[in-house]
């Protein structure tokens, strides 16, 4: 937590849940990426955290920007960004959707199938494009895989397909998964499209473009290498498997530009058991998977807490949102230990929550408002 964000929640005491993010942090984060991968175009993944002071704050960078939807395109637009730093991320997009960025000035689309190939050549064309393969996602806290991506040799046939159709076949794209925590699974993944950029020009296609996703991470529970040496794993793959002949190289970060720089201040709804005999005790906070920590599915996302009693006796608590759904439990197995000494009332700031969650709240499920988001 910066002194800032501690600052802010000491004088303002806004009711809870609420998210501060330290616009600050996002800013050298942007830097300091921009730093170790001075090569790489950074995109950043709006889903991450679409609030209007992140995006025009990365925008006064110089970001580039990776969208997913109509919507994302617009808020970036108004921000300020050049429609030509504007990627259509999305492999699922509406044709009407396709159609409105084409006229906002979007050049850039992504796909992994042929309907969604012939979609663009008909309502962005002349466009250039990038199709999605399929890799592995060993190592990642929160897969991507399966959903989006083609096989390889169909990536091949799509793209030969894209310059049929008019299109301007630009490049592959691949995402290992987002916080990743095994730094070779970008020599995997760089491997099998430089595969394809040779395969391609053997077939009068010439790829100018390697897309690397996400996949660099935020800090939680768990210990991770440090940013350097994601540079040095990714720089690594691409000069192994391409040489001196380095393509554009794209990357679209938004758990690492946005996750450090939120904290999320809770109170405490309850604390009971479900049985005198039982060890835990449940503690219920205000805030749940439907408001902003949805990533705590199948405690996929595990985050680190401060409470105000931190540092004396702790016991082993399962953790639970406010609502009327049984799904509504974040931590049962994950071993959260918290101070014995934890009254109903209390506070207790959740960290680095700044991505993925003002963008999961729902909007008004069981009556609980959307999460209340400040930057700061």
């Amino acid at each position: 937590m910066t002194e800032k964000i501690r600052r802010f929640l000491d004088e303002r005491r806004p009711a809870t849940p609420c998210l501060v993010v330290d616009l600050d942090v996002i800013e050298d984060n942007y830097l300091n990426l921009n730093r170790l991968l001075p090569a790489a175009k950074i995109f950043y993944a709006v889903k991450a955290n679409p609030m209007p002071e992140v995006v025009g704050r990365l925008r006064s960078l110089g970001s580039s920007f990776d969208t997913a939807s109509r919507g994302e395109i617009e808020l970036v637009l108004s921000q300020g960004a050049d429609p030509a730093n504007v990627s259509f991320g999305n492999t699922i997009k509406k044709e009407t959707d396709i159609a409105t960025a084409y006229a906002l000035g979007v050049r850039l689309f992504a796909f992994d199938s042929e309907a969604e190939l012939e979609k663009i050549a008909r309502s962005a064309p002349g466009s250039r494009v990038f199709c999605r393969v399929l890799v592995e996602c060993d190592g990642a806290e929160w897969p991507l895989s399966r959903k989006f991506g083609c096989a390889p040799q169909m990536a091949a046939d799509l793209m030969v397909k894209a310059r049929e159709h008019g299109l301007d076949p630009y490049g592959i794209s691949f995402h290992v998964g987002s916080q990743q925590t095994d730094l070779g699974q970008w020599d995997k993944a760089v491997g099998g499209v430089a595969q394809l950029f040779s395969i391609l020009r053997e077939r009068d296609v010439e790829l100018r473009m390697i897309n690397l996703g996400g996949g660099f991470p935020a800090k939680y529970r768990s210990d991770i290498p440090p940013l350097e040496a994601y540079a040095e794993a990714v720089m690594g793959a691409i000069y192994k498997h391409f040489g001196n002949a380095i393509p554009d190289i794209i990357i679209e970060p938004g758990r690492s530009m946005a996750g450090d720089a939120g904290v999320l201040q809770t109170e405490v709804v309850l604390i009971s058991k479900k049985d005198e005999a039982e060890d835990k005790r449940w503690i219920y906070l205000d805030v749940g998977k439907f408001s902003g920590l949805a990533e705590t599915m199948d405690e996929a996302i595990k985050y680190r807490l401060c409470t105000p009693h931190d540092g004396g006796a702790t016991g082993p608590v399962i953790l639970a949102g406010p609502t009327c759904d049984s799904a509504d439990i974040l931590y049962e197995k994950a071993n959260y230990e918290l101070p014995v000494d934890l009254k109903i009332g209390d506070k207790i700031e959740i960290l680095a929550t700044g991505a993925y969650t003002t963008s999961y709240s729902s909007v008004n499920f069981n009556g609980f408002a959307p999460l209340n988001t400040i930057c700061i």
